[in-house]
């Protein structure tokens, strides 16, 4: 994973939610000058934008995967036959392109100026583990991220027996995984459902914890709970859980890397992230 960027309506409340209570380092944003960066590492962060007047419910703007090759992934894929390719784009903190998804997500996949992942001092998390968003046709995806790009299966499971709400696929080279948060038939989430709170809930990205309850503790110690947070909580795949929100409900989910627990619904079927 290179980075989640979002939307927001309150770039304070923004930089307040991302520096003190999540530790991140603020950074400027070379893509975008109205935007910023928060660093979690020199590789990893969270980019948050001005939202547009029109932004609609979503607060979701782009997810972004680190590639070692920016010049040679953006040709794969134009022989893969992936339309809609932007340019190549240099900067001071390496080159990136961007494509969107079967269901028109923006992806930018971003190789970087250093090799550094060094957690970033006094951040609750030095890693992004994985993000999510929403899926209405896994088919269509599927082509994109599994048959062109190489994704690997990891664990599916929902809230309850018999339905499907989260297929997870790690990428090709790591352990770090997309998401997909179902919705519609075969889910329990109806499509009726899907309005702006609901979509701050599927729409997220995923820090890794050593130790749940250390990391609440720490945020609880030095008074850096989110107004709006729920958990620990087992998660069904057998892994501790807490979730924490930006001020425009964007879930930032706090998850220890290895499951405790056997997981619901099927068994994980590749290693899970370490530490």
């Amino acid at each position: 994973m290179s980075h989640l960027a979002v939307y927001s309506t309150d770039r304070a409340a923004s930089e307040h939610f991302y520096t003190t209570i999540l530790g991140a380092r603020k950074g400027a944003d070379p893509e975008t000058a109205a935007g910023a960066r928060y660093y979690f590492s020199p590789q990893q962060f969270v980019e948050v934008l001005p939202a547009p007047a029109h932004h609609g419910k979503s607060m979701l703007a782009h997810v972004a995967y680190n590639t070692a090759d920016a010049a040679a992934m953006r040709a794969y894929l134009l022989a893969r036959g992936v339309t809609g390719t932007s340019a190549l784009h240099h900067g001071e903190d390496g080159e990136w392109f961007s494509v969107h998804d079967p269901e028109g997500n923006e992806v930018q996949f971003v190789q970087p100026a250093t090799s550094d992942t060094t957690a970033v001092a006094g951040a609750i998390s030095g890693r992004i583990i994985h993000v999510g968003y929403l899926v209405h046709d896994r088919a269509r995806e599927d082509v994109f991220y599994r048959d062109i790009l190489g994704f690997r299966p990891y664990w599916h499971g929902a809230m309850k027996e018999g339905a499907v709400d989260w297929i997870s696929q790690q990428v090709p080279d790591g352990t770090d995984w997309l998401e997909y948060m179902m919705v519609g038939p075969g889910s329990t989430v109806p499509l009726d459902h899907v309005d702006a709170h609901q979509l701050g809930v599927l729409n997220h990205l995923s820090l890794g914890v050593p130790n749940m309850e250390a990391a609440v503790t720490t945020l609880i110690d030095q008074d850096r709970l989110s107004p709006r947070h729920d958990g620990p909580q087992m998660g069904r795949d057998g892994k501790w859980q807490a979730n924490l929100y930006d001020p425009d409900g964007t879930r930032v989910e706090l998850m220890e890397f290895q499951p405790v627990a056997k997981p619901c619904c099927s068994p994980f079927t590749a290693e899970s992230p370490k530490q």
